[in-house]
């Protein structure tokens, strides 16, 4: 066996081992007790790893301020084929948000002002780009080698008991609002949105069939009209970038827009455990900015439509949020444009919380997605596929560190590399 081979497995054992370390003190003598209701909290029992930052982080709540930071680390290998094999990177991230309530800080009812911070590191090229060339992406959290960059910095004002709600500024359109409780517009969905909690790869992150623009300048307004009802509309800069301010691109006169509109209905299903959550969305979008087509044209009218659920089906009790939640998605867009990678979509999966006697609060998460590529594009196969499955387990209320696996089919819409294993670890830690 190579050197190469001996150090790549070398590594791997290496990190299995430090997740069953990890793992297993939590599970074998379990988190202190606090001696009394009022006692400080111990390290094993604070919701953030600096206890609310000392302390000061509920006195500055109490006056309107809320701040919070945590981090993010990835460490993937592919472990066969794609475009190379035995190939490990590691990637990081961190997300430092503000949250004004200007009702509280000057009087302004219903208003807030939020801010996100984001940097990122990594040791050099991604595992997409180093070794399994996905369409998909099989690491939705890279971003890279970037210090600090202001992702979003928007305003929002509340009116009728918060049924309707307008945000303007730098924003994403994907991180949307809720309705009871339940995440909306656009494209949002319980078990399968957050890269840094559940699925890693993009495919089950959001629909690849919407082109979401990078962060940029736009405006998003919600209205729910009856309780369980809602419908949402958006528009924001199509040539976004996250890294600057977005004025160069947003008022430049060429009226380069991204729209989009949903609407959903989030359901309360009664039951003896309680009631037990869905949504249940469809939406349109269109893309003003100029693309090629595969007839040698340029068109700026680039639409699709798109789909999604969620549910939870099944509640092990009242008193938690134990239980089975389902999920799905779909999507098409028009296979006339060279950018399109897929002209239609399909994604499911299910989530479970607390299946494992005394862990509560860890989540099981197992997800598949199918992308039917362009039949105009060049493309060797007819399709690429994912499943992947997770394990986050709570370490602390503040530490949580997730296994991670990956069956890419067809990578990058070709057949000739062979299917890609990508084993994974990811590491959250909330300050």
């Amino acid at each position: 066996m190579s050197n190469m081979h001996n150090s790549f497995r070398q590594k791997w054992t290496k990190c299995g081992t430090i997740f069953v370390f990890l793992l297993g003190v939590p599970l074998a003598f379990g988190q202190p007790a606090d001696e009394s209701p009022d006692a400080e909290r111990s390290l094993w029992q604070r919701e953030t790893l600096t206890n609310n930052w000392f302390g000061l982080g509920r006195r500055l709540e109490q006056n309107g301020i809320s701040v919070g930071l945590g981090l993010t680390e990835v460490y993937q290998a592919n472990l066969r084929d794609g475009t190379e094999s035995d190939v490990a990177r590691q990637s990081g991230s961190y997300d430092l948000e503000l949250r004004l309530d200007l009702e509280t800080l000057a009087g302004l009812r219903g208003a807030t002002v939020y801010a996100l911070a984001e940097g990122s590191w990594s040791g050099g090229a991604g595992l997409e780009s180093a070794a399994v060339d996905s369409l998909f992406g099989v690491n939705d959290d890279f971003g890279g080698e970037r210090s600090i960059d202001v992702t979003e910095l928007w305003f929002e004002q509340h009116w009728m008991n918060d049924r309707l709600r307008l945000r303007m500024g730098k924003l994403d359109l994907s991180g949307g609002f809720e309705c009871r409780g339940c995440p909306a517009s656009f494209d949002a969905n319980q078990y399968a949105n957050d890269e840094t909690a559940q699925f890693l790869n993009g495919a089950l992150v959001n629909n690849p069939t919407i082109p979401f623009p990078d962060n940029g300048l736009g405006m998003m307004l919600y209205f729910s009209p009856l309780p369980g009802w809602y419908a949402s509309a958006g528009a924001a800069d199509a040539k976004g970038d996250a890294r600057t301010t977005g004025f160069d691109t947003a008022f430049d006169g060429d009226h380069d827009y991204f729209y989009i509109c949903e609407t959903g209905i989030v359901p309360l299903i009664r039951t003896d455990k309680g009631p037990m959550p869905g949504s249940y969305r469809i939406g349109v979008w269109h893309d003003r900015q100029p693309k090629s087509e595969w007839n040698g044209g340029s068109d700026d009218s680039d639409t699709g439509f798109y789909a999604s659920f969620d549910q939870l089906v099944y509640r092990e009790n009242t008193e938690d949020k134990q239980g089975l939640g389902l999920f799905g998605r779909l999507g098409w867009g028009d296979d006339d444009i060279q950018a399109n990678s897929f002209d239609s979509f399909i994604s499911g999966g299910m989530q479970y919380t607390g299946l494992l006697p005394e862990r509560e609060e860890d989540k099981l998460g197992i997800g598949f997605a199918y992308g039917n590529t362009n039949d105009k594009g060049a493309f060797s196969a007819n399709y690429e596929n994912v499943v992947e499955a997770y394990y986050n387990a709570e370490l602390t209320p503040w530490l949580r560190v997730t296994p991670d696996v990956q069956w890419v089919s067809n990578p990058g819409g070709a057949d000739a590399g062979g299917d890609a294993l990508i084993c994974g670890l990811r590491a959250q830690v909330t300050f």
